[in-house]
């Protein structure tokens, strides 16, 4: 399924929260947390744009099973990192109840130019995770994200991980894309026609003054500006680690098909802006528990069963990387299980407590990496 010239290789990054043990509050303590980190993970280990924030990245994996490997000792160094400094980490993709006004911004010019410019979508925080894939040629890089549009909300709605908003149930399965949303370069990137189209929006967004450089462009999915990678930025920061692995098992399946596809010259789907956004929405909103849409046949159908036909779609890719009953298997404990969106809620339903909601959250975050 691979090509001789790319070798789909996989990173990872993942934004977390630092959180009270005994408040359960989010905790503005990034800067004396990431000196410990550091020590361990490096320059892996960063600062976001609020201080209750920290980031860590994996380095190029080869391997799912090396993504793993990476991911264990990455939560793990982060949250030793956390109790050396009195602290707990959470992998959500929002707080439960902490209010963003009791949030402090990074004191750097980067980070604080964000706030001045975005004023109040800046001062909300949410946590994602970001996934690369190794793609040399830019131009095939962009057929393949033309393609790859088509399955990001079943990935969203698996991934689906921030059911509460200040104290309340939000009705949505992933409240985090909906507040993403807002801001004015997130969102499916249009169907581009070449690389010299894509190269000419963005010339026109900065030559306007509205983004500084093409890293201001915020897409769920885009082409890397600092590496040889299109990444993808659609879904929560997952609970566990092996929620994590199975989203970056699947995003590299799909890169790998829509690849493949390319290759044996099929038409790539056109699909209306419209209903990719209905299907997004939809995905945030239900997650795994209502329908989705199948932007391509234009229908709807149970979340289950777009996400089984995700799979049959990806069974050669995944077979051939060796990955297909970790990630099939993952996908179907998620399905009966539930997404993180969904253990978040019967975490809160049991005493009607959000301090319950944030110990679970703690405990899934470690689960895996002792």
């Amino acid at each position: 399924m691979a090509s001789h010239a790319e070798t789909f290789t996989m990173g990872v990054e993942e934004e977390y929260q630092i959180i009270d043990p005994v408040t359960r509050e989010l905790s503005s303590s990034s800067h004396t947390l990431l000196p410990t980190a550091q020590q361990h993970l490096g320059e892996k280990a960063q600062p976001e744009l609020q201080l209750a924030q920290v980031e860590a990245a994996t380095p190029v994996c080869q391997t799912l099973q090396e993504v793993r490997q990476e991911l264990i000792k990455m939560r793990r160094e982060m949250i030793i990192a956390a109790q050396q400094d009195g602290k707990q980490l959470g992998a959500a993709a929002t707080h439960p109840f902490s209010h963003w006004k009791s949030q402090r911004i990074t004191p750097k010019e980067r980070y604080l130019g964000i706030v001045e410019y975005y004023r109040q979508l800046a001062r909300e925080p949410i946590f994602g995770c970001h996934v690369h894939i190794g793609l040399a040629d830019r131009a095939v890089a962009l057929r393949v994200m033309n393609r790859a549009r088509i399955w990001l909300a079943p990935l969203l709605a698996l991934a689906a991980n921030s059911p509460f908003w200040l104290g309340d149930d939000t009705g949505y399965a992933s409240f985090r894309t909906l507040m993403w949303s807002r801001w004015p370069t997130s969102g499916q990137p249009q169907f581009f026609r070449s690389l010299d189209d894509y190269n000419a929006l963005l010339q026109a967004l900065i030559q306007t003054g509205f983004i500084e450089d093409s890293t201001k462009i915020y897409w769920d999915i885009r082409l890397s500006e600092r590496f040889p990678t299109i990444e993808f930025r659609v879904t929560d920061c997952c609970l566990t680690v092996d929620e994590c692995v199975m989203i970056v098992g699947l995003i590299r399946a799909i890169v790998q098909t829509c690849y493949t596809y390319i290759q044996q010259n099929k038409p790539a789907p056109d699909v209306r802006p419209e209903l990719l956004r209905a299907a997004h929405w939809q995905a945030a909103r239900f997650g795994i528990e209502g329908e989705l849409i199948d932007v391509v046949a234009q229908r709807s159908l149970p979340a289950s069963a777009l996400i089984e036909h995700l799979l049959t779609t990806l069974q050669p890719a995944l077979e051939a990387e060796g990955s297909w009953d970790e990630v099939v298997g993952q996908v179907r404990t998620t399905l009966q299980q539930g997404n993180g969106a969904i253990r978040q809620r019967r975490a809160y339903q049991r005493n009607r407590c959000m301090e319950d909601v944030v110990d679970l959250i703690v405990a899934e975050t470690k689960r895996g990496t002792e």
